[in-house]
């Protein structure tokens, strides 16, 4: 699918509150048929794989699907991957060409204990979730929690390593979700906007907001981002049961005025400059929307804060 720069700049000028409402209404549809889906399978298995590439929207995506079974009178609990990270070893960890840590490599999880979860989650057996410390790359003693499923439960792993082989391989019987903001932006039949850019648009914007992030660090570290993509998440895409779009049409507008200014500072000679610094000029094709007509509980709240849900 691909959406038309004309009609988003014109819903953007003349019915900004409608064009939002219209585009929030279809991605809780696309949410909603995710749910029925996970539902239908539930017989066969509590758990669920969700995956997508960085930018993806894969929390907010998770927390919406947990309201959408809790409406169906099912209840789910939401495990992020990266608590099964190892404790990174200089002498085991992977690394990239240039000698630095990987971790974009699904070697940095703990794929075993993964594994060992999900049979005892099967089972009806109790769990204790490791704990990660990003800030000290290494695993701590007391676990996030402990989780323990009734017959009527489900547990939703969340990360983009999800539906590699050696996670969803062995569990053909879970359900497995991708998303991905896939849709490009097109002016007169050719793409101006790479929905591959809307994903680097949203991680640039949430980490300058949210995580201390100098732009340039980020926009350095894209090459590196794009590349583990490639090798690690897409390969495995098309053994999804779902595949979820999340672009939403009137995000761009919504995200132009802090992102033009975060894309003014992309540093020379990094690696993808000249495609990264093309960027800058297709965000000057699209209008401002206020942010404040963003509703607390959409997507692009994600990225952009001031939302419901829990980061």
């Amino acid at each position: 699918m691909a959406f038309d720069l004309n009609e988003i700049n014109y819903r953007t000028v003349a019915d900004p509150k409608g064009f939002l409402a219209e585009c929030d209404a279809d991605y809780n549809a696309k949410v909603s048929r995710a749910a029925d889906m996970i539902a239908e399978n539930r017989t066969r298995s509590p758990i669920v794989l969700l995956s997508g590439p960085s930018g993806s929207g894969k929390t907010t995506t998770a927390q919406k699907i947990e309201e959408e079974l809790r409406r169906r009178g099912i209840r789910s609990y939401t495990i992020s991957l990266d608590n099964y990270f190892r404790t990174v070893d200089p002498a085991t960890a992977p690394r990239t060409a240039d000698g630095s840590y990987d971790f974009e490599s699904p070697r940095c999880l703990d794929m075993e204990l993964l594994n060992e979860h999900f049979d005892a989650l099967a089972r009806g057996e109790r769990i204790f979730v490791p704990k990660y410390e990003f800030s000290r790359q290494m695993r701590v003693m007391e676990p996030s929690k402990s989780l323990k499923l009734r017959s009527d439960e489900l547990a939703i792993f969340e990360g983009i390593h999800a539906l590699n082989d050696e996670i969803a391989g062995p569990h053909p019987e879970a359900f497995k979700l991708y998303i991905s903001a896939r849709s490009n932006v097109e002016f007169n039949g050719q793409v101006v906007f790479k929905g591959t850019w809307i994903r680097l648009v949203r991680r640039t914007v949430r980490d300058k907001l949210f995580r201390a992030y100098d732009p340039a660090k980020t926009l350095a570290m894209w090459a590196n981002v794009r590349r583990g993509e490639k090798l690690y998440i897409s390969p495995f895409k098309a053994k999804a049961n779902l595949m979820l779009d999340t672009a939403l049409p009137y995000e761009l507008p919504v995200m132009n005025a802090v992102a033009t200014g975060l894309f003014s500072a992309i540093p020379e000679g990094i690696e993808r400059y000249n495609e990264l610094r093309e960027v800058l000029p297709a965000l000057q094709l699209f209008g401002n929307i206020d942010e404040k007509l963003v509703a607390p509980d959409a997507l692009v709240r994600e990225f952009i804060g001031g939302g419901v849900y829990e980061q």
